[in-house]
């Protein structure tokens, strides 16, 4: 996988060597600032809270669109409560533009369509409590042949700015070939230059791996697929696009499987039901794309059930992933921020079917009952574990389970090895999970040594994509250690991903792996979780044949018990950066707030810690409540090996408890140090030479308290 390092002001010359001249030249934009009154209009740009909810012209409409559309359009949102609901954004798709700019290059609207103006139309919608969203395509024209945006990335900005527009998607047509990154990266600058928030909605079809540069180039959500269509084949197909990608979303930041269909073409009500749900679970964007004018009121109970709503919206740590695969059934699962688990039975064939899972499969094993919701039914039931419903064809069941009774005893203090433990549930996508050995072939133990590039592991498991291993923790182990690969005894093939998860919540999770590469170790911080759970699944680019994945020598360390809390999640006292601010759960990327990218360390990505520059310090108070600090300390990838090494010391009350030795590029340390009884930890970096490339990743950082 690839990644567009971060630009660097003091390594500009570097960074426009390994990205192109292109990039070097975007990055050298000189921008007129917006006036005043474009500035002031609406916060400075910043990550959304949620994906975004609304309404786009395109699925219905396509080019026959105009004014009295959108404003019907816009009324129609407020009359039916949608707006209530959560949709606020009217988009206004391809052909709105003019087929030429004006005398000052500027786009001008379509005169027949939009007589008045989208300026106009943006203070209609305003009025209205809603935002207005627009459409060009980073190419020399759109889709439709009319002019669009690319080398005009400042000036068309800017007029958005100037309009009141709220969101651009930015489509992929007539592009000349050259480099995504570089052609959204040129708008995401110029959007972020208006001062104005423009959501950039990135809409490449799923090439070039949007979900890996999408973040970089301002996006806050980016097409994951081609264009969907109103027909169950168009959706299930884009569902199943859709697995495997669910490391790279994350809280303001989103995979977009293309808008949704539900009342439009031939969908029944039960495939309505189904792609609803499906798409909530995903924490996709929910952008209607039917008629609003003439909703049925089969098709609003659909769109504004608020149990579904609230799944979307809520972030507890991880989008909605597939967790079993039976053919025709499937179950998917999101974790929810209060503990819960929302939970899709879904049931793609073509009769009713009995779909079911347990409390353990969707990392909740450990609780003695569980209460259960049905999210369309409003029916709740409690349950010892088990979950299970009569679907019809082309439907879905959506739960949420939430544990209830009392909770099982934790593994024993010590370091225990996972495959010598109790596996509360497993799945495997040939033949069965295996203990200390390869996953083989179908037959039980017919493996061999776990061996992953030469490197052998007397202990370990061996597995097959797409599978899980889940092992309760009861909230008393506080680290997890393996070194991963893919298993010699399939040679040079198979591609896969590995990714621990913590009651569902993602910690940690590699690039893609081959056969015949060297083992990566992956480390995560574990404490206050109940459960852990393993998860290998096909890296997207060759199927799953052959790929033979080993977790070799999995440990933890177990003995402290207590509630986890992440550091970036808490908060700080006094912070000094060496350069630019120490950023929350991203690297640090450039000089400004928030440009970094996932903390990336040893190969392995971490949605969670802290992102850091030589010479710095960040205070967290304690107040004496905490036991344990835990993190990967390592530099993070975007600066390569430019850096020549850091420290990392932990500092509490004026002691150092803590302090690592020189730490190079792609060697993280495992930091693992007793806080109990300390009032103010102090997180210090600093550098062994020159400081300059010098980005510091406090990856996973976690304390038990």
């Amino acid at each position: 996988m690839t990644r567009p390092p971060g630009a660097l002001p003091r390594a500009l010359l570097a960074a426009a060597v390994s990205l192109g001249a292109a990039v070097a030249a975007s990055i050298l934009i000189v921008v007129p600032p917006a006036s005043p009154a474009a500035a002031a209009a609406t916060p400075q740009p910043g990550p959304l809270t949620a994906p975004v909810m609304g309404w786009n012209s395109w699925n219905r409409f396509g080019c026959n669109i105009d004014e009295n559309l959108i404003k019907a359009t816009a009324d129609a949102m407020v009359s039916t409560g949608l707006r209530d609901s959560g949709y606020t954004y009217v988009d206004i798709d391809d052909c709105w533009m003019a087929p030429t700019r004006d005398a000052q290059g500027r786009l001008q609207p379509d005169p027949v369509r939009f007589p008045g103006g989208i300026a106009a139309i943006a203070t209609y919608v305003h009025a209205r409590g809603l935002k207005l969203g627009i459409y060009s395509s980073a190419g020399t024209a759109t889709c439709q042949g009319l002019p669009a945006s690319l080398d005009h990335e400042t000036t068309d900005a800017q007029t958005w700015a100037s309009w009141g527009v709220d969101l651009l998607k930015y489509d992929n047509c007539n592009n000349q070939g050259r480099p995504a990154y570089d052609r959204y990266k040129a708008m995401g600058d110029a959007l972020k230059a208006t001062g104005r928030q423009i959501v950039y909605s990135l809409c490449n079809w799923g090439f070039d791996e949007p979900w890996v540069f999408g973040p970089n180039v301002g996006g806050s959500s980016w097409r994951s697929t081609g264009d969907i269509e109103a027909s169950w084949g168009s959706i299930t197909s884009i569902l199943d696009q859709q697995a495997g990608l669910e490391p790279f979303a994350r809280k303001g930041y989103y995979n977009d499987p293309d808008m949704l269909e539900v009342g439009n073409g031939s969908l029944t009500q039960d495939e309505n039901v189904a792609h609803f749900s499906l798409w909530a679970l995903l924490s996709a964007p929910l952008l209607l794309g039917n008629d609003l004018r003439s909703v049925s009121a089969g098709t609003l109970s659909i769109l504004r059930n608020a149990d579904v709503i609230a799944v979307n919206r809520d972030w507890g740590g991880s989008q909605g992933r597939r967790i079993a695969d039976s053919g025709d059934q499937e179950v998917w699962a999101k974790p929810m921020s209060d503990g819960s688990v929302a939970v899709v039975l879904f049931n793609r064939g073509g009769g009713t079917a009995t779909v079911s899972t347990t409390a353990a499969a969707l990392g909740l094993a450990g609780s003695s009952s569980y209460t259960t919701k049905n999210l369309w039914t409003g029916a709740t039931g409690t349950t010892t574990g088990a979950l299970s419903a009569s679907v019809p064809a082309h439907g879905v069941a959506m739960f949420r389970v939430t544990r209830a009774g009392s909770l099982g005893a934790p593994p024993a203090a010590g370091t225990p090895q996972v495959s010598d433990l109790a596996w509360t549930a497993t799945s495997n996508g040939w033949g069965p999970v295996e203990k200390d050995r390869s996953n083989g072939e179908q037959g039980t133990g017919d493996g061999t040594t776990l061996n992953v590039g030469g490197t052998t592991f007397a202990k370990g498991i061996g597995v097959h994509a797409d599978s899980a291993v889940h092992v309760y923790l009861g909230r008393a182990c506080r680290t997890f250690t393996a070194q991963v690969g893919v298993d010699n005894e399939v040679g040079a093939n198979g591609s896969v991903r590995f990714a621990v998860y913590g009651d569902g919540r993602l910690l940690a999770y590699t690039g893609v792996k081959t056969g015949g590469q060297a083992p990566t170790r992956i480390t995560a911080s574990t404490g206050g979780y109940l459960d852990l759970e393993l998860r290998v699944t096909d890296a997207r680019t060759n199927g799953i044949d052959f790929d033979h994945a080993d977790w070799g020598a999995p440990t933890l360390v177990c003995g402290t018990a207590g509630a986890g809390s992440a550091v970036s999640d808490r908060t700080w006292g006094a912070v000094s950066n060496g350069w630019g601010p120490a950023e929350r759960d991203m690297s640090n990327g450039e000089q400004p707030a928030a440009d970094g990218s996932v903390l990336t360390a040893g190969g392995v990505f971490y949605p969670k810690g802290v992102g850091a520059h030589a010479a710095s310090d960040v205070a967290v108070p304690l107040a004496g409540a905490c036991s344990r600090f835990t993190a990967v300390a390592g530099l993070d990838a975007e600066v390569g090996t430019q850096s020549t090494g850091v420290t990392f010391s932990v500092v509490a009350d004026g002691v150092t408890l803590y302090t690592s030795p020189t730490v190079t590029a792609g060697a993280p340390v495992a930091v693992d140090v007793s806080v109990a009884g300390r009032s103010d930890l102090h997180l210090v970096v600093g550098g062994a030479g020159s400081i300059d490339y010098d980005h510091a990743d406090w990856a996973d950082a976690r304390l038990i308290c």
